[in-house]
């Protein structure tokens, strides 16, 4: 159903033939000149871009530009609508911490938050950082946040304008709003303050982009004299720092997708060194949170595959010492936990829906919060203090605009605090949502979330637009969300399909769509737009798939082994190079990705499972449908080459006259635009493609 007329002639990328040669197997590799041999300069200094490649991107841009030239005024239209329905001038309800509470907002017109604070039980607000300012002049920017020292004296704050991920940190005199001297360069976005209110703890990245050192500095000195506290040697391991919300300890976190490790640094002694709670074991996670004199550990180990809580000693946390408060049960999935001084807090899933759970800690009793609705998205919101009765929790459906509850777990009341606004108006009755099970070809039933007008026919003409991912344990949640409206209100069925390789139905679910059963993913995606088709609610021509970063393999996946059941594709950033990708260990996230692929350095067996669906591997001489493909030149996750070499291959081998088109935002990275605004106008530009191809535009 595709409206693309009258193209000019596609971009042909150079071919520049290389050979590598992997457990006996020869590969020639004709576009992997597109991958910038400078890439981590390029990072930090976009302008040193290969010429070559820069003129390769700029000319793929306009032929985007040109195909989708007609869609200008729709687009117009639907970024209208979408900012039409965000509250342009709101702001979040504060949390209280100690004599202030802290909270965000946006004014009309403006693209980043602004944080404020006011004295705790109400008052005026005043602006500690505005996104805006401190944006203004750039082409791209990205806030990481503002954390109040213990004495709410000092804020830590991080910004980001390359979208390379690279984070510089600076000091601000609340009091003043003005930054002290302190700059912290390449670090990970965040760090944890010292109850001294004159240190904090980060976590820098490396030339590869991996966080591996943790480094304390004190306020007023050079970051070049900051101490090392914690260096890990090994690149397959991802590294954070936190606080404990008693501010008793300094949390180093070390995971990769399947185990992790903690080391404790007491803030009663800043100079000591971290002590280790349970060492690394292959396959064995663990997360700890503290509760007065002891530690509650949500973990697997013992066999508990979807998760249990144990209690340690405060004194003695090691292993030998975990004691279960909350047992394993098979099919209930433990996301997270919490501990305040009288209740732990934890969010389960069980049959896809989740519920929070709470426990008396004196008594033992528990109680659920729990919703009717057949589909539904619910989360725990952070705290600040320890000392309360009351959590914080989110609601919405894909019809219901989410809504912030505080819940009191003494009496167990609920206070509603805020409902979204929608200011352009929205009536959820006339709306439906529902949730099918798809068969998939192994027989396993993959749910599907659904979202359409009441008056839609399901008759099979109706478009649908549908997503996927299905990675990392990963769960995208029946959520509200108010762009994807601008399709719905055009007759399209949205639709998300659970696959596996996330948790949606427990973490058997998650290990079934992993390393060597990855395929599973695909096969259930396609299960899911053939029931969709059987049951009425679209029709081959009419289905537009869409994912992102790991979706985005999703989607070249699909897109190989069923391109006849999709009208276009929509690969956001997406993860298309993967045996190229998982072979070359200097990349920022290939060590630390083995536990999820496979290492086919290493693994001849995983190298031939990757080889067998590596989306640009696997491109062949068929005909494909629209495809439009979205990079960042600056993503570090997902680097640029992936889908442009994907795009070129594609050109070359498809059989069919569908356009196949390559955006990159010469300014951003992973996360595309950082203003909120500009974010929608790229949405409008996908949605734009899907009306566009479903012949809706």
């Amino acid at each position: 159903m595709s409206t693309f007329k009258n193209l000019p002639a596609p971009p042909a990328a150079e071919k520049r033939p290389a050979t590598d040669t992997r457990h006996g197997v020869t590969r020639s590799d004709d576009y992997g000149w597109l991958r910038a041999d400078n890439w981590q300069s390029m990072f930090r200094d976009p302008s040193i871009l290969d010429p070559a490649i820069r003129a390769h991107l700029e000319a793929e841009n306009a032929y985007q530009a040109a195909a989708m030239a007609d869609t200008e005024a729709l687009r117009k239209v639907l970024f209208a609508e979408m900012k039409g329905r965000i509250k342009e001038d709101d702001s979040s309800v504060p949390v209280k911490d100690g004599a202030y509470a802290y909270g965000t907002l946006y004014v009309t017109g403006g693209e980043q938050p602004h944080y404020f604070r006011t004295p705790r039980d109400g008052g005026e607000k005043t602006i500690l950082l505005d996104g805006d300012r401190e944006a203004d002049g750039k082409a791209y920017f990205r806030l990481s946040g503002i954390d109040a020292s213990s004495d709410h004296a000092l804020g830590l704050w991080g910004y980001d304008d390359k979208g390379s991920e690279y984070f510089t940190l600076r000091v601000r005199d609340l009091g003043t709003g003005a930054d002290l001297s302190d700059v912290i360069e390449n670090t990970g976005g965040g760090g944890a303050w010292a109850p001294d209110g004159r240190s904090f703890f980060y976590t820098v990245l490396d030339d590869n982009h991996r966080p591996s050192k943790i480094f304390r500095h004190v306020i007023g000195t050079p970051q070049a004299e900051d101490r090392l506290v914690y260096e890990e040697e090994d690149p397959g391991f991802f590294m954070g720092v936190g606080g404990s919300l008693l501010d008793d300890f300094i949390y180093i976190d070390i995971h990769d997708h399947e185990t992790s490790e903690y080391r404790l640094l007491s803030t009663k002694d800043l100079d000591a060194e971290p002590v280790l709670v349970a060492a690394r074991e292959t396959g064995i996670e663990y997360e700890m949170t503290e509760g007065g004199d002891v530690f509650y550990i949500l973990t697997n180990a013992d066999g508990a595959k979807d998760f249990k809580i144990v209690e340690a000693p405060v004194g003695a946390p090691a292993r030998a010492n975990w004691r279960d408060v909350v047992p394993h049960t098979p099919g209930r999935l433990i996301i997270s936990h919490m501990a305040f001084a009288r209740h732990l807090v934890w969010l389960e899933r069980e049959n896809g829906l989740p519920q929070i759970k709470i426990r008396d800690r004196r008594s033992g009793e528990e109680h659920a919060i729990a919703f009717a609705e057949e589909a539904y998205s619910l989360g725990l919101q952070g705290a600040a203090e320890y000392d309360t009765d009351v959590i914080r929790f989110s609601y919405s459906s894909m019809t219901t605009p989410s809504q912030l509850f505080d819940y009191d777990m003494a009496t167990r009341e609920r206070t509603l605090l805020k409902t979204q606004e929608v200011p352009s108006g929205h009536n959820a009755a006339d709306y439906v949502t529902r949730r099918v099970l798809a068969k998939a070809k192994d027989g396993a039933e993959v749910p599907v979330s659904l979202l359409y007008r009441r008056d839609t026919a399901l008759d099979g003409t109706a478009p649908c637009l549908l997503y996927g991912y299905g990675a990392y344990g990963i769960t995208i949640p029946a959520a509200f969300n108010t762009s994807c409206l601008s399709l719905v209100d055009r007759g399209f069925v949205y639709a998300i399909a659970h696959v596996r390789g996330g948790k949606d139905k427990g973490f058997a679910w998650y290990e079934d769509g992993k390393m060597g059963r990855k395929t599973n993913t695909f096969t259930d995606f396609i299960a899911a737009a053939d029931h969709l088709v059987a049951q009425g609610f679209t029709a081959y021509d009419r289905i537009v798939a869409e994912g992102g970063s790991a979706g985005g393999m999703l989607m070249g996946a699909v897109a190989n082994l069923a391109p006849e059941k999709f009208a276009g594709i929509i690969a956001a950033v997406p993860f298309v190079d993967v045996l190229n990708t998982m072979l070359d260990d200097t990349l920022p996230l290939t060590p630390p990705e083995w536990p999820e692929w496979g290492n086919p350095i290493e693994d001849a067996e995983a190298y031939r499972h990757i080889a067998s669906y590596s989306p640009y591997d696997n491109v062949g001489e068929k005909a494909y449908p629209a495809i439009l493909a979205l990079g960042g030149l600056t993503d570090p996750r997902v680097t640029y080459w992936e889908p442009a070499k994907w795009v070129a291959r594609l050109r070359e081998k498809t059989t069919g006259t569908a356009p196949i088109l390559l955006k990159t935002n010469m300014d951003a990275g992973h996360g595309g635009a950082a203003g909120r605004f500009q974010r929608l106008e790229e949405v409008a530009f996908e949605y734009a493609f899907a009306l566009k191809v479903a012949g809706k535009a």
